[in-house]
């Protein structure tokens, strides 16, 4: 498929939802423009929509669209807020749903979902305020990576070292939303793969001179390498990219994301998190690994947004999950 083979005029009148009230407005406001950009390179009948909590109904209703591209991140934009507020006005949108996309937000619940799975990710303890935090670094050893379950961009993400070190890292991911893990660190590579559908992308090592690949690495570095290809054999790479798809299944997620695993020195993969919703700005590691496969930017976002035609959705309604619950 090329992007001369997608009817772009079948995507009616299309919202770009951008920007949001997370912490990661910013990267989403980059992500969103990029993507509106390509659009109206290829002729998408496309408008940029800043949301905001008070009003997103309202102006998606009186926006009169026929479909959504969703490049919101963190909260409200990743976490099935957003979706079911598209389910409630009838709106395909691109991604996962809301079922899924609460579930991927959620690091801790994700996690684990992954065990029950059998997915291999690594061990990890929920920290609050009554936690003995020298029983933490005795189950989990040193050093290990404190994170706020809610939220991405490694915001609020720390590596700690030392004991003297896990108080002040778990104040600091508790000032986001939601509650604060600690997780086993992995000594190895870091390596993400793309999902465009049911197509495992060609797989990128990540290598940053920081402790770990953190949001200066990801937004700000002009020091951080993208390797593609990542320099495992072609065995490697097939296992990496089934075990990501595998991860992407298991929790329900559709449409495209990125999973991110790191390889241990022994060779074994750890699962560590979904994006639902990754990046699209210039450092963004899913237009990267496209570009590999040999798909420009443009037909990637009209790829992804060719998915939301199908008429047999697979995207949960507010009303399917309250009846469940």
């Amino acid at each position: 498929m090329s992007l001369e083979d997608i009817n772009v005029n079948a995507f009616g009148k299309v919202a770009v939802l951008m920007g949001g009230w997370s912490a990661e407005r910013p990267v989403s406001l980059q992500s969103g423009q990029a993507v509106l950009d390509g659009f109206k390179r290829c002729g998408v009948n496309a408008w940029g929509v800043d949301v905001q909590k008070a009003t997103v109904l309202e102006t998606l209703r009186r926006g009169s669209f026929d479909r959504a591209f969703i490049i919101l991140h963190g909260p409200g934009g990743e976490d099935g807020v957003i979706q079911a507020a598209l389910d409630i006005l009838n709106i395909p949108y691109t991604g996962s749903g809301v079922l899924a996309s609460a579930l991927a937000m959620d690091k801790l619940r994700c996690k684990q979902f992954f065990e029950g799975a059998g997915i291999p990710t690594p061990a990890y303890m929920v920290l609050d305020d009554d936690t003995d935090m020298e029983f933490v670094q005795a189950c989990l050893g040193l050093p290990l990576m404190i994170k706020p379950v809610l939220g991405g961009s490694s915001l609020g993400m720390s590596k700690v070292g030392a004991g003297e070190e896990l108080i002040p890292a778990w104040q600091q991911a508790s000032q986001y939303q939601g509650e604060v893990i600690a997780e086993r660190w992995v000594d190895g590579k870091e390596y993400t793969v793309a999902i465009l559908g049911q197509q495992a992308l060609p797989v990128i090592r990540l290598q940053t001179s920081n402790a770990f690949y953190d949001y200066a690495a990801k937004y700000q570095s002009d020091e951080t390498r993208y390797h593609c290809p990542c320099g495992l054999s072609a065995d490697e790479e097939a296992r990496l990219q089934r075990l990501s798809l595998s991860a992407f299944n298991a929790v329900g997620a559709t449409g495209w994301g990125r999973v991110d695993v790191m390889c241990a020195e022994d060779g074994t993969p750890w699962v560590i998190e979904i994006n639902t919703v990754p990046g699209m700005t210039s450092h963004s590691l899913v237009p990267m690994a496209a570009k590999a496969a040999g798909i420009n930017f443009d037909e990637l976002i009209c790829r992804i947004l060719e998915q939301t035609l199908d008429a047999e959705q697979t995207q949960f309604t507010t009303g399917e999950i309250n009846n469940g619950g």
